[in-house]
């Protein structure tokens, strides 16, 4: 098998992690099997941008194992048969009739997908595809419902003293994840890491194992006596006062409790490397407690493991597309091209938090993007922010990600898209290339300003009382700009014009350096013409402006 990157080449947080995942396969497998690396999540409401490091995390670890020539898969379990919690905001209340029952038995309310289950599963995997990420999907519903796991079940009940034990040892060092926003303690409110800690009362309240009840199709069940020899379960709903019987060896009718479930499954799928959140890293939390149990029960390892930390949003205040309000994978690619979504990602560690901003900040991100790509690029320095970028870039699979034939900063095109209304044809003369040409970053840079950006309100007459009023300088200047306004604009020729005004008025020609004074008097007259033409102290860059309006509209607007 073949071990760690190549000697000189830059490492970083996935290289660590793909030597870990590797080393836990050798040692546990031996060199003759394919390595799993695994995430989980429950579709029960909107998949967002935090939640994102769950599936991103593993992936970028199977991307290097692959890269190395090893064989690898990422498997990620669907958590649809856990139980619906709560009914959203936006959501009819009547649908707190379903709370209990496993996710896919829970109707979707919009009416598009066969479950609620699947109404959140569906535009995740279409984001995932966007962004190269393929991934072996397993239905928890499905393996439970078919009876996959039942001889792990049975195995999983017949030590369930143990299972106590352990949990009961762990219960008393429980700690608290420390929420440092508002945002993030949301999040942990409805984390699942803690479930099992505070069951029913009755003798067997902290039994392994949970059926929905067959009446009503809800967990709301209380477990009054287990036969080892029949495996024989009965129970009585508190829900609908149904009492019943199910045969866990025959009747596939419930599912492990969360602790005991994530351990059975590193067992059951063999894996190597698995990320989680902080919530679920804390003493007494699922992965201290799964560890154990996955040793002392299921005889197996656990993987090897990256806790991940918060990921906060920031300028997301009109993105209202997906229940709850929080912004989705879906959501971030249309104003962010698939690689850099990657990148914000791939180059920071997992422990580390940050927060992804829609506003103002998505320009920088861009400006910062395009300079890293010309640093890979230019291929001088292989360092950790270049292999970040090449991370980011492309996938085993699916190859480079789409990226502009003609890349044209996020600014300059979103500044365009504004000023002419996301009018193709002009956008098209006078960024110099055509729309194809300028995708998928154009329809981003529209969609970002129609959205998130501040858009220009160009003025449909022109200010007479601020034409009125203009100083000395101020009508030395606009004269000197209205005697030398051609009537085709090209965007070069412009530059140079309505920077050199203020040079001209100063007694310089056009081709020389600004002065001090001068450097003043251009941030006045653009402050001016700023006034004049969108009746605003600033705006897109006057050049691309003139462009978009046209001399005639300029000189209607300019004109005293």
């Amino acid at each position: 098998m073949a071990r760690g990157a190549q000697q000189g080449e830059p490492h970083d947080w996935v290289t660590r992690a793909a030597d870990d995942a590797i080393r836990h396969a050798h040692e546990t497998h031996g060199d003759d099997r394919v390595i799993t690396c695994a995430s989980g999540a429950s579709p029960s409401g909107p998949i967002h941008l935090g939640n994102l490091r769950e599936f991103i995390t593993p992936h970028f670890v199977a991307e290097e194992i692959r890269r190395r020539g090893i064989p690898v898969r990422h498997l990620h379990s669907w958590d649809d048969y856990d139980r619906f919690r709560k009914v959203p905001a936006g959501v009819d209340p009547s649908w707190a009739e379903h709370i209990g029952r496993p996710l896919t038995a829970v109707p979707d309310p919009w009416e598009c997908h066969d479950s609620w289950a699947e109404h959140f599963k569906a535009p995740l995997r279409a984001a995932l595809a966007e962004m190269g990420i393929e991934m072996e999907e397993v239905s928890q519903t499905e393996q439970y419902r078919s009876g996959a796991y039942t001889e792990q079940v049975l195995h999983a009940i017949r030590h369930r003293a143990v299972i106590e034990e352990v949990l009961a040892k762990y219960r008393t060092k429980k700690a608290e994840a420390v929420a440092e926003s508002e945002q993030e303690a949301e999040a942990l409110a409805d984390s699942v890491a803690d479930e099992d800690d505070e069951p029913a009362g009755g003798d067997l309240a902290r039994f392994p194992y949970k059926p929905y009840c067959r009446d009503c199709g809800r967990d709301t069940v209380e477990i009054t006596a287990y036969d080892d020899a029949t495996t024989d379960l009965t129970y009585t709903c508190s829900s609908c006062g149904f009492t019943g019987v199910t045969n866990v060896a025959t009747q596939h009718e419930g599912k492990l409790v969360w602790k005991v479930d994530w351990p059975m499954r590193w067992a059951y799928e063999g894996v190597d490397f698995e990320p989680g959140g902080l919530d679920h890293s804390t003493p007494g939390s699922s992965y201290t407690v799964g560890k154990e149990l996955v040793k002392r029960v299921f005889d197996f390892r656990a993987p090897s493991y990256v806790a991940y930390a918060f990921v906060g949003f920031a300028g997301v205040q009109k993105m209202s597309s997906s229940a709850g309000g929080v912004p989705t994978a879906a959501d971030a690619l249309t104003i962010l091209e698939a690689p850099i979504l990657r990148w914000l990602y791939v180059r920071r560690a997992p422990k580390q938090a940050f927060n992804i901003d829609f506003g103002a900040e998505v320009v920088r991100l861009y400006d910062e993007w395009d300079a890293l790509g010309r640093k890979a690029g230019a291929g001088d320095k292989r360092d950790a922010q270049v292999l970040a970028f090449e991370r980011a870039s492309a996938t085993a699979s699916a190859g480079t990600l789409p990226t502009p034939q003609r890349v044209e900063s996020f600014r300059q095109l979103s500044s365009v898209a504004d000023i002419t209304n996301g009018d193709e044809a002009q956008i098209s003369r006078i960024v110099g290339a055509s729309t194809e040409e300028l995708e998928p970053r154009l329809s981003r840079a529209w969609t970002w300003m129609s959205e998130y950006g501040d858009r220009t309100t160009i003025r449909e007459v022109p200010d007479a009382a601020r034409l009125a009023a203009l100083t000395e300088d101020e009508e030395l200047w606009l004269r000197q700009l209205l005697d030398r306004l051609p009537d085709q604009l090209e965007l070069e020729p412009t530059t140079a014009l309505v920077y050199g005004v203020p040079k001209l008025a100063r007694g310089l020609g056009l081709d020389d350096p600004p002065t001090d004074q001068v450097k003043q008097d251009q941030k006045d007259f653009f402050r001016l013409l700023y006034n004049l033409l969108v009746d605003a102290d600033r705006g897109p860059r006057l050049p691309t402006l003139f462009l978009a309006l046209g001399p005639e509209k300029v000189r209607s607007l300019l004109t005293p």
